[in-house]
């Protein structure tokens, strides 16, 4: 499967998710092919970082250079990390992937931006419909503050994209295992950051945890 992890806004999240969900997959021992079609080259990066500490499943990254259909199918899955300052990569991405996820920050302006994002999403010519799958992240962990819960009532009201209810906190952990190499998870197994990430991992990949009984 072909997926873009990606959003019109920086600041989303959206190379720290791809990250994680490439050390998971490569953990559960598929073949995955990273792409960081992003200028800002900050998946490249920390995947440099990981390899230099050593740790293991080591993640090797693709330049834009690997964004064609035979290359991206030779893998068991593809995730790509793509931003607006190179349009042209996202267009070419667009045409290829089999969905887009979305992360979205508990905010009227990211809820606004998703809704653009969804349009040009559906003005990309192909002959099968793009899956959009959005979700909240780097939600406010303070149960006083009715933001998150309210994006996540507008993200569910979007037409053309798919709400996934499992959310991202806005915890230290996510920087700090990030700039370390390590996915959440890695850092702190047993931390509520950790048990965050596995639960938007099983839903974005529910056939690899699944019971095949």
């Amino acid at each position: 499967m072909i997926t873009i992890v990606g959003s019109l806004k920086g600041g989303s999240g959206k190379s720290t998710v791809t990250f994680n969900l490439a050390v998971w997959l490569a953990m559960a021992e598929l073949d995955v092919m990273l792409v960081d079609a992003d200028p800002q080259a900050t998946l490249t990066d920390v995947a440099d970082v990981r390899k230099e500490e050593g740790f293991s499943p080591r993640l090797e990254v693709r330049d834009r250079g690997a964004l064609s259909e035979e290359t991206l199918r030779s893998a068991d899955e593809a995730l790509i990390d793509v931003g607006t300052s190179d349009m042209d990569s996202m267009r070419l991405a667009m045409s290829l992937c089999d969905r887009v996820v979305v992360p979205v920050p508990p905010s009227q302006a990211d809820i606004w931006s998703t809704q653009r994002y969804i349009q040009s999403v559906s003005e990309v010519e192909r002959s099968t419909p793009i899956e959009m799958l959005g979700f909240i992240n780097r939600g406010d962990t303070h149960h006083a503050v009715q933001e998150t819960n309210e994006a996540a009532a507008a993200l569910v009201s979007l037409p053309g994209i798919r709400f996934i209810k499992p959310r991202l906190s806005q915890r230290t952990v996510f920087r700090r295992s990030f700039s370390e190499g390590l996915a959440v998870f890695e850092l702190e197994s047993r931390g509520k950051a950790a048990r965050e990430f596995l639960g938007l991992a099983a839903a974005l990949y529910p056939h690899l945890v699944g019971d095949t009984h």
